[in-house]
């Protein structure tokens, strides 16, 4: 019993114990001299981790108890965060030595915190989400201050530590009145307890949960730490925390919401929709007076988990289908487009302002086009792949009753529209001046052009990623 359980775990447990053996390494070499060849390693074990389990799971399997569960939802979600933490650690390589940050913590913080999110997505137990979410967030507030002369990048670690532990405090509150009423911490369990109604002191459990989750995946009312925190960190660390940990986060309250109160939809639909409707509106709303791009990012990053949750909010297998599809849509463009944010840098330096962008076509007029088709599918404009993902969910959203939801979301799109065409403005019509020098590293090029290609070449069938995403759904959703 103890070894099947053990093989469930096998990709955790090899990544757990490499990062381990590399921070040994660490005191017994060079250290820092041995980062760049570390990042390749990494990368490469990540993305071997990720193929592993795309094609080796089978069926739902559950170990220890019913505490961890391999299913087609959580395998799912760990292949894009391998893979898309995988590609970060790639196309932020050259940033890190260049601005002397490549330190041999960064790509082993990067496994510990890719390992948390893993044990996230298969939680089946209260204990087993938290120590999967603290595994994450204890690594990427390091990141988030890795640029220790920086003031900027001081205050980023210690708004996202400070906030972070109140939304775990919320978090853990929410699960110990889950346990006060339901006599469980297992998933099943509260299932059990919930159905046929929950009691007043399940709900408030639930809703403290998910406000505590909802600080997690930066969702408005709970964003308030991103703007700083995507500005302040280092370019790379932005990156990453606008791809992977937004899947597992997203991938956890969809665990949450069907595993354990999936007998009372209609209790928290009203929360996760609420949330939906304002995350949209102020991602969209306060994007549009941002003229740094990281910090438009984030902004960004906001009114699409607000997407994402208007798919998890219809409470159905066609809503959480349709959530996956759009947040592996929503992670390729964001590796593509901080890809080239990477490379905004004028005489060595980095540069962030968007009116640096001016003219940018007539130097650069690939790069320009390839940053014209990410942004076009950030808006939602047909026929970029962005627009599917954006249809899925509404269509969701539509055939589970949530018309006004729905309407809401588009009307937040239109808005929304406006800062990313901007950026396509600045870049074709803006006024000439001498921008950024256009310099990319191979790595981070090909991770812009390969986005920007997908944006354009999934339209056909959306790399078969809409059938595996209704697979998933379907080991969620029973």
């Amino acid at each position: 019993m103890f070894a099947s359980d053990i093989a469930i775990l096998l990709p955790e447990i090899i990544l757990s114990v490499f990062a381990m053996a590399g921070l040994i390494a660490a005191v017994y070499t060079s250290k820092d001299g041995m980062a760049p060849a570390l990042v390749w390693l990494t990368a490469a074990l990540l993305a071997l981790m990720g193929i592993y389990i795309a094609l080796t799971g089978e069926g739902s399997q559950v170990a220890f108890d019913g505490m961890f569960i391999n299913d087609g939802f959580a395998r799912f979600a760990k292949v894009v965060i391998l893979l898309s933490a995988a590609a970060i650690l790639l196309i932020g390589k050259e940033f890190m030595q260049r601005d002397d940050l490549l330190r041999f913590e960064y790509p082993m913080l990067i496994v510990l915190a890719s390992v948390g999110m893993m044990v996230m997505v298969s939680s089946g137990n209260l204990m087993t989400l938290y120590m999967g979410l603290e595994l994450q967030s204890l690594s990427l507030y390091v990141v988030a201050a890795m640029r220790r002369d920086s003031v900027r990048s001081t205050e980023a670690g210690l708004k996202y530590f400070v906030l972070g532990a109140l939304s775990s405090g919320i978090l853990l509150y929410g699960a110990s009145l889950t346990y006060g009423f339901a006599g469980t911490t297992d998933f099943a369990g509260i299932l059990a307890a919930a159905e046929g109604g929950a009691s007043l002191g399940l709900i408030f459990g639930l809703a403290f949960m998910l406000a505590g989750l909802a600080f997690k995946v930066s969702a408005a009312p709970f964003h308030m730490w991103t703007p700083d925190v995507y500005e302040g960190s280092p370019t790379p660390v932005t990156a990453f925390f606008a791809t992977a940990p937004k899947m597992a986060a997203m991938g956890l309250l969809a665990r949450l919401a069907h595993d354990a109160f999936g007998s009372v939809v209609g209790d928290w639909q009203q929360i996760i929709a609420l949330l939906a409707v304002l995350s949209m509106f102020l991602g969209a709303i306060a994007a549009i007076g941002q003229t740094d791009i990281k910090r438009l990012m984030a902004y960004s990053s906001i009114s699409h988990m607000g997407f994402a949750l208007m798919g998890l909010a219809a409470g159905t297998e066609q809503g959480v289908s349709a959530m996956l599809i759009y947040m592996a849509i929503y992670v390729t463009m964001n590796i593509g487009t901080f890809a080239f944010i990477l490379s905004m840098q004028k005489d060595g330096r980095h540069v962030t302002n968007i009116s640096s962008l001016n003219a940018f076509a007539s130097k650069e007029p690939i790069k320009a086009l390839a940053i014209l088709v990410l942004m076009f599918s950030l808006a939602g404009v047909p026929p970029m792949v962005g627009f599917f993902g954006k249809y899925a969910v509404l269509l969701a959203a539509v055939d589970a009753g949530l018309n006004l939801v729905a309407i809401l979301g588009v009307v937040a799109s239109v808005i929304g529209a406006f800062y990313y065409l901007r950026i396509v403005y600045f870049m074709y019509f803006g006024e000439e001046r001498e921008g950024i020098d256009g310099k990319m590293s191979p790595l981070a090029y090909a991770g812009l052009m390969a986005a920007a290609a997908i944006m354009l070449l999934g339209v056909f069938n959306l790399f078969g990623v809409d059938g595996l995403a209704e697979a998933a759904a379907t080991t969620l959703v029973r």
